[in-house]
């Protein structure tokens, strides 16, 4: 008898299990999940390495190029320009094609169109390369979430999806920890050369070891009966139009499309704000560990995220109304960012930052989930790709508002860092009666 309540102990769906007892079974029931999880996490750390050094280096460039505020924004547009477009076409290729060879196509380019910020000699050079690198990068989300939605079950999905949503983290850390020494010893355009050779590297590993659940040369049958235990209904193909015509398609877009270029707004104008308001140079000592405490508190949130929700799932709750539950509580951490605007003292300010990308992180690992957890798995990344296709027009508009704000109060953020907070309120009184309940059945 204690043998047997030991081993109902450890599986990872007994709600009378502790944290170490849920981690054990997991990992008992085999690890290749983990694996591929492990792939698609480096693969967001690089797609954030990329993204991130232009805000790092942009006082460099702007002194270099000459470049304006609206410059900078303008660049940051095109990015979003391309991230729209390829997020919409890019998940419905993952879906017709297979996430392995579209993501790997996606990445060669998209170190390629990084490798190529070197040759910019002006902001309309740099303008073309980020709409290319856009275009590519946009394919990374669909799929990581498809990866996601293949390989693990509901009960583990948020947890999952915190992991690897926490390379943008650690991807935006790593940058102003990397950056000066490469800044200063070879210049800025060896920084992006240095970038797109790491894609190189991964494009090995993802090419050898990246298989679907039911193709994997090495996965145990017990792992796979693990993550398939789901029954979800027969579906048919399902033309776009009729994805289009779906509720739960809207009740992602919108309330991603809000939230969702809040976190752009961190990346693209974080380092510029520090800068300024705090008279922060391009180091390691100043700029990179405020940077590195921001961004190592939004991993915390991003996998403490997926824990509280997994928690909840496991104490028997349905998994919808705890993951919008879970959202309500990050919702309101957030409102504390109204004082990092206003605050004269540095680390005032990364507190109040920190615990809002915190909180963003650990939202986004739920909404993800949340739309994982009602939609056919066959139309998984259409979805998520026309659901990142309204955030990043959503991200579009925010980067010329920014610009435009700053431009006329003289590059004052307080309007900016009040604004934030009622986003996701909205977005959450969106998903609340939107979200559909379950995976529906959907006829062609």
């Amino acid at each position: 008898m204690p043998l047997q309540n030991s081993v109902l102990a450890d599986r990872p769906g007994n709600p009378h299990a502790g944290i170490g007892d849920k981690i054990r079974g997991a990992l008992a029931v085999g690890k290749t999940r983990w694996g591929m999880l492990a792939l698609v996490f480096f693969a967001t750390t690089l797609n954030y390495i990329d993204r991130a050094a232009l805000g790092v280096m942009q006082p460099i460039l702007a002194k270099e190029m000459s470049w304006t505020a609206m410059d900078y924004a303008n660049i940051n547009f095109w990015f979003q320009v391309g991230y729209a477009i390829g997020f919409v076409l890019q998940g419905r290729l993952i879906d017709r094609v297979g996430v392995k060879r579209v993501f790997f196509c996606a990445v060669l380019l998209w170190s390629l169109a990084t490798g190529a910020h070197g040759l910019a000699t002006s902001a309309v050079g740099f303008m073309v390369c980020r709409f290319i690198l856009g275009l590519t990068e946009a394919a990374n989300y669909p799929a990581c979430v498809k990866t996601t939605r293949l390989w693990f079950p509901a009960g583990e999905r948020a947890v999952a999806t915190g992991i690897f949503n926490a390379g943008t983290n650690v991807g935006a850390m790593m940058t102003p920890m990397l950056l000066p020494v490469i800044l200063q010893v070879w210049g800025w355009q060896a920084a992006f050369l240095c970038m797109a050779s790491l894609g190189a590297i991964w494009l090995v590993f993802w090419g050898l070891k990246y298989y679907n659940p039911e193709e994997h040369p090495t996965v145990k049958q017990s792992e796979l009966d693990y993550v398939q235990q789901q029954v979800e209904p027969e579906q048919p193909g399902v033309p776009f139009s009729r994805i289009l015509r779906m509720r739960g398609t809207w009740a992602f877009a919108i309330a991603y499309a809000l939230t969702a270029p809040v976190f752009w707004f961190y990346l693209y104008w974080l380092p510029p704000f520090l800068n300024q308001q705090y008279n922060l140079g391009i180091n390691v000592t100043q700029m990179g560990i405020p940077l590195i405490i921001i961004y190592l508190t939004a991993d915390f949130g991003s996998v403490g995220g997926g824990i509280l929700s997994s928690f909840l799932i496991g104490r028997g709750m349905n998994s919808i109304k705890a993951r919008l539950l879970s959202m309500l509580l990050f919702a309101c951490c957030i409102v504390g960012v109204i004082m990092a605007a206003g605050s004269s003292q540095l680390w005032v300010a990364v507190f109040a930052i920190s615990l809002a990308i915190g909180a963003h992180q650990a939202w986004t690992a739920n909404i993800w989930s949340l739309v994982m957890d009602y939609t056919p798995k066959h139309m998984m990344s259409t979805v998520f790709g026309f659901g990142g296709m309204c955030a990043a027009i959503g991200g579009m508009f925010m980067t010329q508002i920014v610009g435009h704000i700053l431009t006329v109060t003289n590059n004052n953020y307080t309007v900016l860092f009040t604004l934030i907070p009622a986003m996701y309120f909205v977005a959450l009184t969106w998903m609340y009666f939107m979200a559909p309940r379950r995976i529906p059945a959907v006829d062609a």
